[in-house]
This record gives structure tokens, C-alpha cells and sequence, in this order.
């Protein structure tokens, strides 16, 4: 896992049905291993995203801005862990994650949390407020031959006050490399004619748990996925 962080990456995503779950990794078992942590290989995960009050970071998404930010914390379930994280998107279309550790859930900016998104970000962190919650299982798998990570997200859950939407039977896979190449599990994807593409867990949350929100830009990928989980 050290040799494949991959915090200056590149993201290639997937999304497929549940039932398809169990073939795919079967055809890729023989090229990548599976981290396993106190005898599990399914982690739980929970993610706090954070947005401003008009939800300003999903409209950069919506609208295919590059250069844009997604701010969250996340907490690994079983082992305890939390981190702050803040994800840029270039426009050169490359992933450039910074984290702390943050064993409690922010809910406002001060000391080391205001510090750390100062230093990231071009706008003031106090705009940030909790928005959305994003609960799922993780499989996480390594390329035996490459630097290459996997990971395979199961169980989606998207919280948003009272609001909760679960997507059970939506399975979202994503290759994160160096840089943008083929792979074993890409292959697999291509032979059950999957093709690459998604919304991003955020953006899908928001998506589906506000109707005020603009989602014309995501209208084609949210049909696919109704579709998918049908």
C-alpha cells in the first residue's frame, strides 16, 4: 500500500450491477491482492462532505469546470482512522490529494483544520459547511505488476439531513495510476463491454437528495445508473 498511494494520480472510474460483481472478480484474482486488515477485506467507510451554502463546489462539478476542489473527512470504520482531506482536480484532468489526520468529525474551522484548508484552498474555509454524508463498504486491491490501486465501493449510502437515499445494488469501481494507461481490470471492464465513466459519489449524492440543485449535465449518467440498478 505505501508504493501505491498515489496522491498525484490519475482516476479512471466504473460502474456496474451487483450481480456482475462476483465474475469480474474472479477474472481479475490473478493479477492483483487484496488488502486485508484484522482478517477483513470489506472496510466500512464514512465521508463527510463540505460545500458552501449554494453549493458552489458541485456546480463547478456540474458544469465541467477543471481546477476544482472536493473537501470532506473521512473515517475508516474499523481501524478508527480520520482524515481531512482536500482533493483537487486539475486541468490537466489529474487528481492531487492532501490529508491530515482528524480523528473527530469537523463541523466548524478552527486551529489545525482552518490552517490546512487555508493552505490549500483560494477561498475562505469558513464558506465550508457539512453538506452530505457518503457511507460505503470498500475493497481495495493492489496490481501485482504495476502501480496500480483498485478500489471497489459497495452498499452506497447518501445522507443529507433527513434524507437518505441507498443505492444496494450499484457497484463503483475506479483504477487510480500514475499515469492514465491499460490495466487488468480496464481489460476485464472492456470484455463485459463496461464502459469507463461515472459521477463522482459526491455529485451522485447530491444528485439524488436535493431537488433544487441543477443536474441537467448529469440527466444522461443518472439514467444509466437507474438503469444499471434496475
Amino acid at each position: 500500500m505505501d508504493g501505491v498511494k498515489l496522491m498525484n494520480r490519475t482516476d479512471t472510474k466504473f460502474t456496474f450491477n451487483l450481480i456482475q460483481f462476483e465474475n469480474i472478480l474472479e477474472d481479475i484474482s490473478k493479477n492483483y491482492r487484496v488488502l486485508e486488515i484484522e482478517g477483513k477485506r470489506i472496510s466500512g467507510y464514512k465521508t463527510l462532505y463540505y460545500d458552501t451554502a449554494k453549493l458552489n463546489l458541485y456546480t463547478k462539478h456540474h458544469n465541467g469546470e477543471l481546477n476544482r476542489y472536493k473537501i470532506r473527512h473521512r473515517t475508516y470504520v474499523e481501524s478508527k482512522l480520520g482524515f481531512l482531506e482536500v482533493k483537487f482536480k486539475n486541468n490537466k484532468g489529474r487528481t492531487v490529494k492532501n490529508r491530515i489526520k482528524k480523528s473527530e468529525v469537523p463541523m466548524n474551522w478552527e486551529g489545525e483544520s482552518e490552517t490546512f484548508l487555508n493552505t490549500l484552498l483560494p477561498f475562505e474555509p469558513q464558506t465550508l459547511l457539512p453538506v452530505l454524508w457518503v457511507n460505503y463498504s470498500r475493497l481495495t486491491l493492489v496490481n501485482m505488476a504495476d502501480a496500480e490501486r483498485l478500489t471497489i465501493d459497495l452498499n452506497l449510502e447518501f445522507v443529507n439531513g433527513k434524507i437518505t437515499k441507498k443505492l444496494s445494488n450499484l457497484v463503483i469501481a475506479e483504477v487510480k495510476q500514475e499515469k492514465r494507461k491499460s490495466s487488468p481490470f480496464i481489460k476485464v471492464m472492456k470484455k463485459y463491454h463496461i464502459r469507463e465513466g461515472s459521477i463522482s459519489k459526491y455529485c451522485l449524492g447530491i444528485a439524488l437528495t436535493c431537488d433544487t440543485v441543477k443536474k441537467n449535465n448529469f440527466k444522461e449518467k443518472l439514467h444509466t445508473i437507474k438503469h444499471l440498478i434496475c
